[in-house]
């Protein structure tokens, strides 16, 4: 395995770097002070107008798309393996960067399941305005009433009903959903319950403004209300034609593996980002700090926690160019790299949590509250851990694999 970056990829990573240092990090404050102004009069879903002028100018600089080799306009040709260090640079400003880049999730896996799945017109309809930044999007699966962990569990009906399908269902934490920009859902739901248990699902677009659908709330994480939104959706009788459906009917399944396998990797490595953050912001802070009479990295525990948190962060981003790595040589979904694109869900949210919160300590008071990013970056990280499967899922599909060579199986 040969991890030197592409001359392309080492390209793509100064020109991001500098992106970064001379726009989104300058543009944080502003960010957060247009989101105050936004939340004082009502519209605490909406895009801080700083959103649209660092979109504007990474589109300027050709810094769009950049996760999807072969739809950008022009094409960059970037790999999977390529990618993963520009969105580890995105992740420490996870708020602003990924989507300055079009490159935030859940549109970055909802772009994919179009340009690999969709039908030249779902792909007109709904891909091109996405992968242009003028629409957002949202993702359904999780509901509130099943344990959605096991996605056999989903209860959510599509019904075909002559040349429309009939939609019921309760969907929560639908990343995206709040934003007056969503426009569409892809939403997971069973066709055929009768079917065998991978065969029953399917997914399908769902306009936001379709009537039956209804945003019924938004929910807080850890207490911090995200601008974009993590709602609570039900749908009732909601009639869509039968040319939204994405691929064939029980295909779900097979479309949410090609879906989840970059996204883990775009996921993770941004969790590597926010790692970095926090070790530097750690670091910064020993260096400046002052207590009981010298700085703060004289103390042994201080130097104890920097080591344990480069080595973490250096073993979590080479575990995860693996996965990057296995996925490009074999495809996404590939049984070649799924013990690997489960564990990189456990170790990078773990990883990023411990560098974090020691980050958190050494800034004391400071550390929890908002005159750092240390306290929502540890409110993102502990969700991904949720978020996802949990992860005891992953733990599980690991160990399944290792005892698969023992069992004979």
């Amino acid at each position: 395995m040969d991890f030197e970056p592409s001359p392309r990829a080492r390209e793509y990573v100064g020109r991001v770097q500098a992106f970064m240092d001379g726009h989104v990090y300058p543009a944080e404050p502003v960010y957060e002070a247009q989101r105050l102004d936004l939340v004082a009069s009502g519209r605490g879903h909406h895009p801080p107008p700083i959103v649209e002028e660092l979109k504007a100018e990474a589109r300027r600089q050709g810094l769009w798309n950049l996760f999807l080799p072969d739809a950008a306009d022009p094409p960059h040709g970037l790999s999977l393996t390529d990618y993963a260090p520009l969105a580890e640079l995105t992740g420490r400003s996870p708020h602003l960067a990924p989507e300055a880049l079009n490159c935030s999730a859940p549109d970055t896996g909802n772009m994919e399941v179009l340009h690999q799945f969709g039908t030249p017109e779902q792909k007109d309809r709904w891909l091109r305005p996405l992968l242009d930044g003028e629409i957002r999007s949202c993702f359904g699966m999780t509901e509130p009433d099943v344990a959605s962990s096991d996605a056999t569990n989903i209860s959510t009906r599509i019904e075909r009903r002559g040349d429309a399908y009939v939609i019921n269902g309760r969907n929560w934490w639908i990343t995206g959903a709040a934003d007056p920009r969503c426009a569409v859902m892809i939403l997971m739901g069973k066709t055929n319950p009768s079917a065998p248990p991978h065969e029953q699902q399917s997914m399908v677009l769902v306009p936001l403004d379709a009537p039956g659908v209804e945003v019924v709330r938004s929910l807080p994480v850890f207490g911090y209300a995200d601008q974009h939104g993590h709602c609570e959706i039900v749908l009732t009788d909601v009639r869509v034609p039968v040319s939204n459906m994405i691929g064939a009917e029980g295909s779900g399944f097979l479309i949410a593996q090609a879906r989840l396998g970059p996204g883990r990797i775009h996921h993770c490595m941004r969790a590597v980002g926010m790692a970095e953050r926090g070790l530097e912001l750690l670091c910064r802070r020993a260096v400046s700090r002052v207590a009981f009479g010298k700085e703060l990295h004289h103390q042994g525990v201080i130097h104890q926690w920097i080591a344990e948190s480069r080595m973490a962060i250096d073993q979590a981003r080479l575990l995860t160019l693996k996965a990057a790595w296995l996925i490009d040589r074999h495809g996404p979904g590939a049984p070649e790299a799924r013990t690997e694109v489960a564990a990189i869900k456990v170790v990078a949210p773990r990883v990023a949590l411990d560098v974090i919160d020691r980050a958190i300590q050494v800034h004391g008071g400071a550390g929890v509250s908002d005159d750092t990013p240390l306290a929502a970056m540890w409110a993102a990280a502990r969700t991904l851990r949720i978020a996802d499967g949990p992860d005891e899922v992953h733990v599980r599909s690991v160990a399944r694999r290792e005892l698969a060579r023992y069992l004979g199986e």
